[in-house]
């Protein structure tokens, strides 16, 4: 089961065998217990589920239950979340969040991706090898961004000024993914830095997508973490 879906096999597993039994509610003690909470029907939720992705509540939906169902989490992070692969790092920058927020909300487009930009540009090529919309993008602005803005083969999805960004991969692949940043300010004075990418792979192939790729994921987001972390001190 583990390898159809990101989801827990310890969790699907019970579940698949479930179907296999009749539920008929003879009591109705639960719902007089929980008045509040309404059953709905496999298709409806389902289509709720797609919904809420559509509309990009992908920070609502998982990030903000990984962060509080794991408590403090270490600098980098690989979980799965309501069918969603997360891998989430952590810096602490000595720098305000204004600072981390402009080098982040300035990657893409002429100053690049601060980390392996030509594995970056390799994977542009490939995308417009199989229609895909390619690197050539660029940028509308080189310093501000707005929702809707094309950033190479990302799409901006939410913007939060001088805190975060929420970029929406369009290049082709078995899957959905995200890519986060989030500059949040500490009592000291520094910042910290969690970038987080979010992959919702589309069957088992999205799944061995994933995992063929995430020790180059590995290379090139921590050292685009710290490169932000670097360029955000510097005053760059």
């Amino acid at each position: 089961v583990h390898w159809m879906t990101p989801i827990p096999a310890n969790i699907a597993r019970p579940l698949i065998k479930g179907l296999g039994n009749a539920s008929v509610v003879r009591d109705d003690t639960a719902t007089r217990l929980f008045p509040d909470i309404h059953p709905i029907g496999y298709r409806m939720a389902v289509d709720l589920a797609l919904d809420r992705i559509r509309q990009g509540e992908v920070e609502t939906l998982w990030s903000d239950a990984l962060i509080s169902s794991q408590g403090d989490l270490p600098p980098v992070y690989l979980t799965t979340e309501q069918g969603m692969i997360m891998e989430r790092r952590q810096i602490t920058v000595n720098a305000p969040p204004e600072a981390v927020f402009r080098v982040f909300t300035g990657l893409g487009g002429k100053r690049g991706w601060l980390s392996l930009n030509w594995a970056w540009q390799l994977r542009g090529v490939l995308d417009r090898m199989v229609g895909g919309v390619g690197f050539r993008r660029g940028r509308r602005d080189p310093d501000e961004v707005r929702v809707g803005d094309a950033v190479d083969f990302w799409r901006v999805e939410a913007v939060e000024e001088g805190r975060s960004i929420l970029l929406r991969a369009e290049m082709k692949m078995p899957g959905r993914g995200w890519l986060r940043f989030k500059a949040k300010p500490q009592a000291d004075g520094t910042t910290h830095l969690v970038q987080t990418a979010f992959y919702a792979p589309k069957g088992l192939f999205g799944v061995i997508y994933w995992y063929a790729l995430y020790p180059f994921h590995a290379i090139i987001f921590g050292n685009m973490a710290r490169e932000i972390g670097r360029r955000a001190e510097m005053g760059e």
